[in-house]
């Protein structure tokens, strides 16, 4: 087993309400996918320990963290900003979404795993220093990114995007650290209309336009992404596994489909394989479209553990 699951229970009990796009279900219909094809028992299965305040405070605000713990309510739920809520399981397993990346970063350093896919929710790369938005609590790419850094001491981390939306937390946070490269590919204008003008040399950013399909998409990455990344050698490549620019998802308007998912995985593992002795470490972000979401990750994770 070279490739590594990590998720917990916990990230299925934080719930914003039955109508809410950003369900439990959204992992079910991972595992039963995993389940039905067989890949399940192919993976090194582990829960994710509790990313600890050292950890979260490289990329957040101490007294932002203190907030999320201090509006966690007993019963119910506390909207924070119209389409982010917390009922009582959410701060917890938000602790537990960026745990996975600490975890899933030790993993393939100490060499136990090539690569990891963490299946969490909530989602993270919308989280800003001090600020939830967009589904998001604590970025979790960001915390692993950061506890390479820091932890590993590792020199060159790269972060991969393929979300529908900019990762426009993940941006602020690493805007000014030349040791993240981040390479995103996003439907502009759309939320949170971000992202088209403010890349540098170390945030590459490629704005695609609604009703993208393939071939763009394709072109998008072999074009910005490689060249950028081959230049910038990362010592580690993370993803943030959004898959809403399926053509099956209708929060997004675009025409990917787990074909192109697999191909872009393909992509950034013979990156690894040249600079990063393999080491992947892959989150899921967005993916609304449930049968899709579950057949994108299949195609996602075979590409990862060669199966």
């Amino acid at each position: 087993m070279h490739t590594a699951y990590i998720s917990h229970p916990l990230c299925l009990k934080h719930d914003m309400g039955a109508h809410h796009p950003e369900c439990p279900a959204r992992i079910h219909a991972i595992e039963d996918r995993l389940i039905a094809t067989g890949l399940f028992d192919l993976l090194l299965r582990l829960e994710a320990p509790a990313a600890s305040i050292e950890q979260l405070t490289r990329v957040h605000d101490a007294a932002y963290i203190d907030s999320l713990r201090e509006l966690s309510p007993a019963v119910g739920m506390v909207d924070l900003d119209g389409d982010t809520l917390l009922n009582p399981f959410s701060f917890d397993a938000a602790l537990r979404a960026a745990g996975s990346a600490v975890l899933g970063v030790d993993l393939v350093m100490s060499g136990q795993v090539e690569n990891v896919f963490c299946a969490v929710r909530p989602p993270g790369h919308h989280a800003e220093r001090a600020r939830s938005m967009g589904f998001c609590l604590f970025n979790n790419v960001a915390v692993g990114a950061a506890h390479a850094l820091a932890a590993h001491g590792l020199k060159r981390v790269a972060i991969a995007d393929f979300d529908v939306h900019h990762g426009n937390g993940t941006e602020a946070i690493f805007r000014d650290e030349p040791r993240v490269m981040l390479c995103s590919t996003f439907q502009h204008p759309f939320y949170p209309f971000s992202g088209a003008e403010s890349g540098n040399d170390h945030m590459i950013n490629v704005p695609l336009p609604a009703g993208t399909r393939s071939a763009a998409f394709r072109a998008a990455v072999e074009e910005h992404w490689l060249p950028a990344l081959d230049r910038f050698e990362p010592e580690l490549i993370m993803i943030s596994a959004g898959f809403d620019a399926h053509r099956d998802d209708e929060m997004a308007m675009m025409g990917l489909d787990e074909r192109d998912y697999a191909w872009v995985t393909q992509k950034l593992k013979e990156l690894a394989a040249r600079h990063a002795q393999r080491r992947i470490v892959s989150l899921l972000e967005g993916g609304y479209a449930l049968n899709a979401l579950g057949r994108s990750v299949e195609a996602h994770i075979r590409v990862l553990a060669d199966l």
